[in-house]
């Protein structure tokens, strides 16, 4: 199966973006090896996808969320134009995130079997 997440709240502030990565982590994990996960990450979302955001003891860290997310394989993909729009450079971005596009995005939406938007 194969599931695009599209994320458009910030990292912090509302927990859509927190719920969206604790679902993608537990699809990867729970459907090794039969599920594919693609994210894109629109408006202020695109905030989710920077490295070295420090937090709170015991608070939650999007960025590295976002991060166990690549590793077990996810792509992900930042909005370019809502990258811009927050001063966000492609050098900013967690290892394993790209700054994408709409195209990407059309594409990646043509592929999935389910769409999951937070």
């Amino acid at each position: 199966m194969k599931y695009l997440f599209v994320l458009n709240d910030p990292p912090y502030g509302t927990e859509r973006s927190y719920n969206a990565l604790r679902l993608a982590r537990s699809l990867l994990k729970k459907g090794a090896g039969e599920v594919e996960v693609k994210m894109f990450l629109l408006g202020d979302a695109a905030a989710c996808a920077k490295a070295g955001q420090k937090v709170p003891q015991g608070f939650y860290n999007i960025g590295d969320m976002l991060g166990m997310v690549a590793r077990a394989g996810a792509q992900i993909g930042v909005c370019g134009t809502c990258m811009e729009a927050r001063g966000i450079a492609e050098t900013d971005l967690i290892e394993g995130a790209h700054r994408g596009t709409l195209d990407e995005l059309t594409e990646w939406t043509l592929w999935s079997d389910k769409q999951l938007v937070f």
